[in-house]
Formats: structure tokens, sequence, C-alpha cells
């Protein structure tokens, strides 16, 4: 009886507009805290920036991210700063091993985006395969909590990669590029309210939306102005994003996920 509760418990949030705009933040936070490791505490110009150090980031976040899920795992029910935390390890994970497999194994843009695609959509086929859905009131399991968070690295880390093709390789700029992602989501939501497309598949193609957007927005808060950033600290920049975080947990109510039948 107490194991059936249990796996009823869920500890993801409710999709709400709370849930969206925190998740966008913590996008963001993703590429300024991964930049700020990778290229400010290590040395942008160093030859360990260059090369080892996106995957020196890398192996930081990846602990992180790696002693994050167990905490959460091991949780008996849903803790918003707890989740949030969580997240914001696989943004700052993402951030590093997307610019380490671009750009440190020379496959550049288009091969990192394949690569990292390839990943996600594997990861969720061996999902659905092994419990029959994807959906996100679903994770009520150890087992689906792990396909869970291992889905959503991916998606991080192929956010990180498209955000960056389009800014730098398509040549739309930061502001362009988050025009580009912030159409492509109205067009998400759009769908999700005057189509019968699964919601399931809707959400995931937002999640993913999102952290592009993200991506996009923390460069412009820390390139170069030459670069058409704003060129704040990457430092100030994620303390900021953290903190803002932080203050919209707090004020903003929030729920697990309820089961649908």
């Amino acid at each position: 009886m107490n194991t059936e509760k249990q796996e009823m418990l869920s500890k993801v949030p409710a999709i709400t507009l709370g849930f969206w705009i925190i998740k966008i933040l913590a996008t963001t936070l993703g590429e300024t805290g991964g930049d700020a490791v990778t290229m400010s505490w290590l040395g942008e110009t160093t030859a360990a920036a260059k090369g080892t150090g996106y995957l020196v980031g890398t192996a930081i976040f990846g602990i992180i991210f790696v002693a994050a899920v167990l905490v959460q795992i091991k949780a008996k029910k849903f803790h918003p700063f707890l989740y949030w935390t969580t997240i914001v390890a696989t943004t700052t994970v993402g951030t590093t091993m997307a610019d380490y497999v671009d750009r440190s194994l020379g496959v550049g843009y288009p091969g990192g985006t394949s690569i990292l695609f390839t990943l996600l959509m594997a990861s969720l086929f061996v999902w659905y395969r092994t419990t029959g859905t994807v959906a996100m009131d679903s994770v009520r399991s150890t087992k689906s909590e792990v396909f869970y968070w291992v889905t959503i690295m991916f998606s991080q880390t192929l956010g990180t990669a498209l955000g960056d093709w389009t800014a730098d390789t398509a040549g739309l700029g930061y502001t362009g590029g988050a025009m580009i992602f912030t159409a492509m989501l109205a067009i998400v939501a759009a769908m999700y309210y005057w189509t019968k497309i699964s919601h399931t598949v809707l959400f995931w193609a937002a999640f993913i939306l999102t952290r592009p957007l993200g991506a996009v927005v923390g460069d412009f808060l820390d390139k170069p102005h030459a670069k058409g950033g704003l060129e704040l600290s990457r430092y100030t920049a994620s303390a900021s994003l953290l903190v803002l975080i932080a203050v919209l947990i707090l004020i903003l109510p929030h729920r697990a996920a309820e089961k649908h039948h």
C-alpha cells in the first residue's frame, strides 16, 4: 500500500505560466553561468578554455547535475527549490556540453545540433517504449524520473547548440534569434489551444524551444558590444538571474502535477 501511494506522488510541477517564466530564466542562467565557468573563471583566452576548459566545465556541472538528480529522486514529494535547482543544473551542464561538442570536438553547430537531436529523440523513444508514455504527469516512479531528467539534460544541450547556431552561423544575432524562438513558442502555444495535436508533443516542443531562447538572451546579456551584446559581467548577470528565480519561486504558487485519467 505504501509503495503504491509513493508511486502516485508527483515530484514535478504542474505546467503553468509561472513554470514557463522560471524555465526561460533558468535557461538564461544556464548560459551565463556555464560561460562564467568555462570562459571567465578558466580564462577565455587560455588554451584550457579553448580546449579542455569546456570538458572541465562539463565535468564540474555534470557532478552537480547527478547529485541534484539523486536528491530529487530520493525526495518523497515535490519541492519547488529542489526541482528548479535540478533544472538549473541541467541548463549549465547543457551549456558546457554543447560548447564542448560544437567547439572542442570540431563538429561545428550543424554537427553538434544533429548529434544532440539524435540523442534527445533516442531518449524519448526509449522512455516511451519502456513506460508507454512521456507525459509530465506520468513522472511518478524512479524509472520515469531517470528518463525524465536524462531527456531534459539532452534537450537543454540541444537548445544551447541550436541557439548558438541561429545567432552566430545563421547571422540573425542575439535579438534576431530571440525573436525567432519567441515566435516559434507563440506558434506552439496557439497549437496547444486551437488544435488537437498531442499536448505531450507540444510540451516537449516548447520545453526544447525555451532553451535556445535562453541561450541567445544569455549571450545578449554578456557578449561584447561589438558582437551585439550588452557586455555585462557574467557573474553579475548570473547572480541577478539566480536572485530573480528565487524570488519567483517564493512568490508564485506551485503545485505538483496531477494525474490525468
